[in-house]
């Protein structure tokens, strides 16, 4: 498996780049939101990618942030959400979008999403929710390791590390948000979300 190419930009067509690395051209399916980024033909970049082998075809998906790549794995782990539908998700909203759609229950904030229709959009809420919910349930750790007193943060901080966020960016994000004693676990990890 390809984790990443680091090469020349050569083509950014949209939905599709090709960077050149070591003699050889590789096409890699992205995001509108990752070709919007990019920085101009000839420059050097580096993509995180999935590699896609299928009986017809091996596919390249390519993403600017390891966020972008993380959360893409998880949407085409979900029945029904193949590549295209993913990255289709991922030119309209950002991996913190899902994140929060999901938290927050918007499954209209998803279904903007071309092809993405309100139940396929509750769908991925759904099987998503599960995921953001056992993250908070079992990365439970010290509280000496995250640097935080209060066991509900200190859950709210393994849940964003779990999502992939560093451990500097969590505790950061964790001690801006005010918390109140009728703040659940879900309701802290919302708020630190908007820190992100």
């Amino acid at each position: 498996m390809i984790a990443f190419v680091r090469g020349v930009l050569e083509y950014n067509e949209g939905d599709s780049v090709v960077i050149s690395c070591g003699g050889v051209g590789y096409r890699i399916l992205v995001p509108l939101s990752v070709s919007e980024r990019l920085p101009h033909i000839g420059s050097s970049v580096m993509i995180h990618t999935y590699t896609s082998v299928r009986e017809d075809a091996v596919r390249l998906y390519g993403f600017y942030e390891k966020d972008e790549l993380d959360i893409f794995k998880k949407l085409i782990g979900i029945s029904g959400i193949g590549p295209k539908a993913a990255l289709g998700i991922l030119s309209v909203l950002t991996p913190d979008d899902i994140t929060y759609a999901v938290l927050s229950g918007d499954a209209a904030a998803i279904a903007k999403a071309p092809g993405i229709g309100k139940k396929t959009a509750e769908k991925i809420i759904l099987e998503l929710k599960d995921k953001v919910d056992d993250a908070v349930k079992y990365y439970r750790t010290g509280t000496a390791q995250s640097g935080l007193s209060d066991s509900s943060k200190n859950d709210a901080v393994m849940a964003l590390v779990s999502l992939g966020y560093s451990q500097a960016d969590s505790v950061s994000a964790v001690n801006n948000v005010n918390v109140t004693d009728d703040m659940t676990d879900s309701d802290i990890l919302k708020a630190a979300l908007k820190h992100m």
